[in-house]
């Protein structure tokens, strides 16, 4: 039984500030898009911290997410989109698991969660 098979909705794409990048993911992102590191800063990103974070459109999905084309930068995406769902938050807590999963439908449903912990592990 798989514990997650993503169907592209877009819900793990909303909300404002979720999505760090490195500079090294800044850098692929870039060159992917065509730009300098500093243009796509410019452009595309936040800086809080002392950290790099994508920005989000007016409709607080991410900048790189289009309903109909859904990630435009799926290719390099960058380590937290990777990531999903199999964070350490969500390994390590069954309330924050059932969380994600009651607002993901890419969660199985008929996965518990010592099963989803298994296949994390294997990642």
């Amino acid at each position: 039984m798989k514990a997650f098979d993503c169907k592209k909705c877009g819900k793990c794409c909303y909300g404002e500030g979720g999505i760090r990048v490195n500079e090294n993911e800044r850098d692929r992102i870039a060159r992917f898009l065509g730009m300098s590191p500093e243009s796509f800063m410019a452009r595309y990103c936040n800086e809080k911290n002392d950290r790099i974070y994508i920005k989000t459109g007016s409709d607080n999905f991410c900048v790189f997410f289009n309903k109909e084309k859904q990630c435009l930068i799926h290719a390099v995406k960058p380590g937290p989109c990777s990531e999903w769902p199999f964070y350490p938050a969500i390994v390590k807590d069954e309330d924050t698991w059932e969380g994600a999963r009651n607002a993901c439908p890419g969660f199985n449903p008929d996965c518990s969660f010592s099963e989803f912990i298994k296949q994390a592990k294997k990642l």
